[in-house]
């Protein structure tokens, strides 16, 4: 199964996925997808000199699904949420799709 690794963003506590090269998206489309148990553990690897650097905090691995148009969904409802970046509650977090 795909998987990509999340955090949080340091100086403003947006979700944020680990893009291809090392850098930081908000956009989970745009992060390093990886197959097996090793490249997890190289994107975590790196995702761990951000923290070093207190760029993000809270990394971890999350398995996604990748649909055949290309889109990127989290599997569970704790990262669907996340990922809509909607965390808060608001008058407008009720359409948020789960």
């Amino acid at each position: 199964m795909p998987s990509v690794v999340t955090a949080n963003r340091l100086d403003d506590g947006i979700v944020v996925y680990l893009a291809p090269g090392g850098a930081w998206t908000e956009d989970i489309v745009e992060a390093a997808r990886v197959e097996s148990e090793d490249e997890v553990k190289a994107l975590e690897a790196t995702a761990e000199e951000a923290v070093r650097e207190r760029l993000v905090i809270s990394v971890y691995p999350m398995p996604i699904e990748v649909k055949d148009d290309g889109t990127v969904d989290p599997i569970s409802v704790r990262e669907r949420i996340r990922a809509s970046h909607r965390t808060t509650l608001t008058k407008d977090w009720y359409d948020v799709p789960l």
